[in-house]
């Protein structure tokens, strides 16, 4: 069963204005996410009868959330989560992404401009998020004003160039966790009421923030003591799982390191130094985040054309040419016949790494395997799911992709600190306290 009936206080109308062109925007520069900010949200959540349940309030983290993950990196170009949002609950395809932290949906206030999605516009509860509330001023510069102290404005841009405007609005979110109990708890999320395509446009519904910011969905839930702020993917050819909490993984069977300090804003092991086949590449100090909303892998244009040369000479005398005539990525190789998949392919190339020092700890090694970085385009030939981020504005980031996560647990343990992983079979979810890595 859903909820109980709508509170009355939601009930009272309340008018969204748009923000005019020309008036001060907030800005979130390149999927930046959101600052720190305390969350003073009122809150509900129900049991699977609709009655009030209290115990996970009392035993914070004792449960999890576990989504299903739909599409793959090549040929959709995008992973994405069913969620409910709302009242009644109304299902949205959100784009789950660990690099900005606002939720937001594309939302019927009216829509001045909204890509088409999957599902009908959401439509705005009457919840709005005031001016003053400490999560509005924590999406704001320091001199912000409010040019309508009855809501709370907003503007994310993401670094393919998209972006989204639009209102803060509390709604109700639809949770099943993992103990069996069903939970309606009130979040704050985005009403996005103009939204501009970015480069990696996708027919989503909006994203799903996922980022260390408070605003994140998971840190509003451990701040009303449903989950720890714990979240974790893991990515498949087929899909995958996305999950709250940290009871559905063997945290001894995970590699672990900590979380940089130097990136208050993105997931990040800190400096890292490349390997290629086993061996320095004398490439050090590199800055490298995590990125679910990136489908594919950026590094510097140094490390990028380095990267590249290596490959390149491991290619040669092999049965492979470059395929000039295939633009699905900016290098593709060919054999004498298609290839089928990416195991066709494996044997020529070799795979590489990011090795992490954690303090006095012995360094950590992400390893990218071929299958982590190369794709089979549609004319059959393999190509470098590796891209040039300086090309697209990232400038010295290092940022991993969905690529190189496939077929690997990720974790990012906002609790202690510290992110992990680990290989795993994506394809099968785990189940309740699941202890299967």
């Amino acid at each position: 069963m859903g909820p109980d009936p709508e509170p009355a206080s939601l009930q009272a109308k309340s008018t969204i204005i748009p923000l005019d062109a020309q008036q001060e925007k907030a800005r979130i520069k390149a999927g930046a996410g959101c600052n720190d900010h305390q969350q003073q949200q009122k809150w509900r959540k129900w049991g699977p009868s609709g009655g009030s349940s209290s115990s996970a309030i009392n035993r914070i983290g004792t449960s999890s959330v576990i989504f299903p993950l739909y599409g793959n990196v090549y040929p959709n170009g995008f992973y994405f989560v069913q969620v409910y949002v709302g009242y009644p609950p109304r299902p949205y395809f959100l784009d789950p992404d660990t690099g900005s932290d606002l939720t937001w949906l594309q939302c019927d206030a009216p829509c001045v401009r909204c890509t088409a999605g999957f599902h009908p516009l959401y439509r705005p509860s009457n919840d709005l998020v005031i001016c003053r509330d400490p999560l509005c001023a924590s999406l704001h510069s320091s001199d912000y004003k409010c040019d309508n102290p009855e809501q709370c404005d907003y503007e994310v841009e993401y670094a393919d160039g998209g972006s989204s405007l639009g209102v803060l609005v509390n709604d109700f979110f639809t949770l099943n966790l993992t103990t069996g109990v069903r939970m309606n708890p009130r979040v704050t999320l985005g009403c996005g009421y103009d939204q501009l395509s970015g480069s990696s446009d996708h027919p989503l519904d909006g994203v799903l923030g996922l980022g260390k910011g408070k605003s994140s969905i998971v840190s509003q839930l451990r701040d009303q003591g449903i989950v720890k702020n714990v979240v974790g993917h893991c990515l498949s050819a087929q899909g995958g799982y996305l999950f709250f909490g940290d009871d559905v993984y063997d945290s001894s069977r995970i590699i672990w390191t900590s979380m940089s300090r130097d990136y208050t804003k993105h997931y990040s092991p800190g400096l890292a130094e490349l390997r290629f086949g086993g061996k320095s590449t004398g490439f050090k100090n590199l800055n490298v985040i995590f990125d679910s909303g990136s489908s594919y892998t950026y590094f510097s244009s140094q490390i990028y054309h380095a990267l590249l040369s290596l490959i390149k000479k491991e290619l040669k005398g092999k049965p492979l040419k470059e395929a000039t005539d295939d633009h699905t990525l900016p290098f593709c190789w060919k054999g004498k016949n298609p290839f089928e998949s990416t195991r066709d392919v494996i044997k020529y190339f070799k795979p590489f790494a990011l090795s992490f020092s954690d303090g006095w700890r012995s360094k950590v090694q992400f390893e990218i395997s071929p299958e982590g970085y190369l794709i089979i385009s549609s004319k059959g030939n393999a190509c470098l799911g590796i891209l040039n981020g300086t090309d697209v504005g990232l400038n010295n980031f290092n940022m991993i992709g969905d690529i190189s996560m496939q077929d690997k647990l990720l974790v990012y343990d906002n609790e202690k600190k510290a992110i992990g992983w680990a290989p795993a079979n994506c394809d099968q979810p785990p189940k309740s306290n699941a202890r299967t890595y």
